[in-house]
């Protein structure tokens, strides 16, 4: 592989993994379809990286999410035992799928995650008194986060749980498969499920990608799908990626972030809708 395409895949995922930051994706998602529409890279090939991409990425993300209190830490340890299993499941189907399923397959995902995700553009402030007897106030799951945008601390109280915990067995299956690190599908099943603030379902979806992602790793090394000349610009690119995102999440208002994330994903469903019916874009860079 040549210097330029080195220099191209750092920069492809500096960038990947910054908008990843922000959304609380890392970088998988997107660097999937820019590795395989734009690189000419095998689909498999693309995942494996993203999967080391995935890792880098949550590594780099977490601190300054903890820092400024918006990770749920609670929250997150009870819904990975959920994803890690669903994650360990899924590397039982590696292999099996054929890749036009596997594009079709992500193209969906990121559709329904699009537009549950603007199903419920404004946020509300909980006002009313916890259910004693619910999952959340049993586990001490309910929490508050300081939102610099209105400068005050917001409470907020986690709802549906035991649905939470099925939805993430769900977004691991499909992590393992497809190399997304499951953000896509545990950011809309805390928003919509669980009902939390977008920045909270950011900042916790960061902090567990990273576990998620080490469960079917270790799947594809021994496969011998991870590239080392790929895989190596791409994870060093994602560190510094991730770490920007992070601080730009602090900043951003929540409403303005919930319509970006919306416009991203129906983009990347497009173009990967695309290449499961075999419409290829010009070009490549392999």
């Amino acid at each position: 592989m040549s210097e330029i395409s080195i220099l191209l895949l750092f920069a492809a995922a500096f960038g990947a993994s910054a908008l990843g930051g922000v959304l609380g994706m890392a970088s998988g998602i997107f660097i999937v379809p820019i590795l395989t529409l734009f690189f000419g890279l095998e689909i498999r090939i693309a995942i494996a990286a993203s999967i080391v991409s995935v890792i880098a990425c949550s590594c780099a993300s977490a601190a300054p999410f903890l820092k400024a209190g918006l990770t749920n830490i609670r929250l997150a340890i009870v819904l990975e035992t959920a994803t890690a299993m669903g994650a360990l499941t899924g590397v039982f189907f590696i292999g099996l799928i054929p890749e036009s399923y596997l594009y079709g397959l992500f193209a969906v995902i990121l559709a329904v995650s699009a537009r549950q995700m603007l199903a419920r553009r404004r946020e509300k402030t909980i006002t009313s008194e916890p259910d004693p007897r619910s999952w959340a106030a049993l586990l001490r799951l309910d929490s508050d986060f300081p939102d610099k945008t209105p400068g005050r601390s917001i409470a907020y109280q986690v709802g549906h749980v035991p649905l939470g915990l099925i939805l993430m067995y769900g977004a691991g299956l499909l992590s393992a498969l497809l190399g997304i690190g499951s953000g896509v599908l545990k950011i809309p099943a805390m928003d919509a499920a669980l009902r939390l603030p977008i920045k909270v379902s950011s900042a916790t979806s960061n902090f567990m990608i990273g576990v998620t992602a080490s469960a079917s790793a270790v799947a594809y090394f021994i496969s011998g799908d991870i590239d080392v000349d790929i895989a190596a610009p791409v994870a060093l690119g994602s560190v510094l990626g991730a770490f920007a995102g992070a601080r730009l999440l602090l900043r951003i208002p929540a409403e303005r972030l919930r319509l970006f994330f919306v416009l991203v994903l129906s983009l990347l469903a497009i173009q990967m809708l695309m290449s499961s019916v075999g419409i290829e874009l010009p070009g490549g860079l392999s």
